[in-house]
């Protein structure tokens, strides 16, 4: 696929040299970070929808009960402590005392038992939590009561998933199918509505009321979170070589995720910093709607996936920097306790296309439009949905690609419709966040009418998920996601492209940023 390849480094190339970039007007408040985001948040409902820059969204505004460390480790957040019963089945969650919502009203026991019924509809990991739950009440107002219906050590894990971000009781009656759009919290930073443009800037501005975790270390999303700016200002830039040029012009602190093919112009600054803080990286994917034809036929998902290979796809997003990539990557993230190898040998990477396009007719192709939602704004999903393009091309799909804003297609993925009435077949995203890490976290590989955008019917992977959260110890638990994996080759929710990491480039002046994705507590300016 050097095709690919050399379009976007010609591109990087030309962006860099040739582009002038726009004025913009300077922040001269010290105490403001000015701060360029990866997209913009089209929804600000981390239940609705996955969007990473949603869930950042969250972690500005909401505050959650329990939170994870650096190493993924869930510790205590809103919950000043929590007590089990001897039988393991009834937990009780005591709320620390100075939690306050934006609007002034405290933070009660039943605004998190609501939150979290909203929450675990949607959400892979809630879903868990609430098929193992026989009742989650309030029985005062510092007071979450979970009765379980057989212990869960894992319930603090379940209750750190990003989405489970606590909010007022009357915003949490909202139902999880449907966005909301009062964006009030008691996480440390407000949302200023009155300021928000949308598609060019998102503000937040220091919640004085907020009251930091007392104790323990600042680590990801875990420990005090203390900030120490007045404002956080988010300006989208989908040009990345616009975004590069306004960095070395000190135009703006940080560039959430500098593009690949400009990491080598951005080490050429003496006044940059480059650094790898999200070691859980992306895993490619193409999501297939398995709702319509052609991609309701197993074997023609199953042909797609056998013409895959990592390394192109990889190397159209990270070529540039060959050392970020990983590839015969499956569901979890390389490196990480439940990543193995088994069943990718599934993606033989085949380019015998005469041979496939009459694979593909004897498999029950009729020629119909397949609508590629290509993201144009995030470039590694662009990379990726070029890649993707030429293949469906080659394999002989009657391809309908489709190049929009990444805010666009995470509205329009969630439509079920034919493609006559604005539907899809395939998108491109990069499955992130703790989803390859946690099993019981990774949707994509959920089934059913209420699973993520795809809707795969895959009732084996459900079992196998049910049996992964009953072994006895991580051998048995290995064992399976083995076999899980296998599984999900067989059954072809999505295909993984590859695995990489990337950059985050933010000027010396900056200190305390966090490993993982970007929060902005604990962060200085010189």
């Amino acid at each position: 696929m050097s095709l690919s390849r050399r379009g976007l480094l010609a591109t990087a190339a030309l962006g860099a040299t040739a582009l002038t970039a726009p004025a913009i007007v300077q922040a001269q408040a010290s105490r403001e970070l000015r701060f360029i985001p990866h997209a913009d948040p089209t929804s600000l409902d981390p239940v609705w929808t996955t969007a990473d820059i949603t869930r950042n969204h969250g972690n500005l505004v909401y505050d959650q009960l329990y939170g994870v460390d650096e190493n993924f480790k869930p510790h205590p957040q809103m919950v000043a402590g929590a007590t089990t019963s001897a039988d393991g089945l009834t937990w009780e969650l005591t709320l620390r005392d100075g939690l306050t919502f934006h609007d002034g009203a405290p933070v009660l026991a039943k605004d998190c038992v609501a939150t979290i019924k909203r929450w675990w509809v949607r959400d892979s990991y809630g879903t868990v939590l609430q098929s193992l739950t026989n009742e989650i009440t309030a029985p005062s107002d510092k007071v979450i009561r979970i009765r379980l219906k057989k212990p869960f050590a894992l319930l603090p894990e379940a209750l750190a998933q990003p989405a489970c971000v606590i909010m007022p009781e009357r915003i949490a009656a909202t139902s999880p199918n449907v966005q909301i759009t009062d964006p009030v919290g008691s996480g440390p930073f407000r949302f200023k509505t009155d300021e928000r443009v949308s598609g060019s800037r998102v503000v937040y501005e220091r919640n004085a009321a907020y009251v930091p975790r007392p104790d323990g270390q600042t680590s990801f999303l875990a420990g005090p979170k203390v900030v120490h700016f007045d404002r956080v200002i988010w300006t989208v830039q989908p040009d990345p070589a616009t975004a590069a040029a306004a960095m070395q012009k000190n135009e703006f602190d940080w560039y959430e995720a500098a593009a690949i093919d400009l990491v080598s112009l951005l080490r050429r600054d003496r006044n940059l910093s480059l650094r790898i803080i999200n070691r859980m990286g992306g895993i490619g994917c193409i999501r297939f709607n398995h709702l319509h034809p052609p991609f309701n036929n197993v074997a023609i998902r199953r042909l797609v996936q056998a013409c895959v290979n990592q390394r192109d796809f990889a190397e159209a997003v990270a070529g540039a920097e060959p050392e970020l990539i990983k590839t015969g990557v499956g569901l979890f993230t390389p490196g990480m306790p439940m990543a193995t190898d088994a069943g990718v040998e599934a993606m033989a990477g085949r380019t015998d296309f005469d041979n496939v396009k009459r694979e593909l007719v004897a498999a029950g192709y009729k020629g119909e439009k397949v609508v590629l939602l290509g993201p144009s704004t995030i470039p590694s999903l662009h990379a990726q949905s070029l890649v993707t393009n030429d293949l469906l091309g080659r394999m002989g799909f009657n391809v309908d690609y489709q190049a929009l804003e990444w805010g666009t297609v995470v509205q329009r993925r969630a439509s079920k419709e034919p493609n006559d009435k604005g539907g899809w077949n395939i998108f491109i995203t990069n499955l992130t966040s703790l989803t390859n890490v946690f099993v019981p976290a990774q949707f994509a590989i959920r089934s059913g009418p209420a699973a993520w955008f795809g809707w795969p019917d895959a009732p084996k992977l459900e079992e196998l998920r049910d049996q992964w959260l009953v072994a006895p110890n991580e051998a048995e638990q290995k064992r399976i996601v083995r076999e899980l994996q296998l599984q999900s080759f067989r059954d072809v929710p999505y295909v993984p492209t590859g695995q990489w990491v990337g950059y985050t480039c933010f000027n010396n002046s900056l200190t305390g940023i966090q490993n993982g994705w970007p929060v902005f507590w604990s962060v200085r300016k010189a």
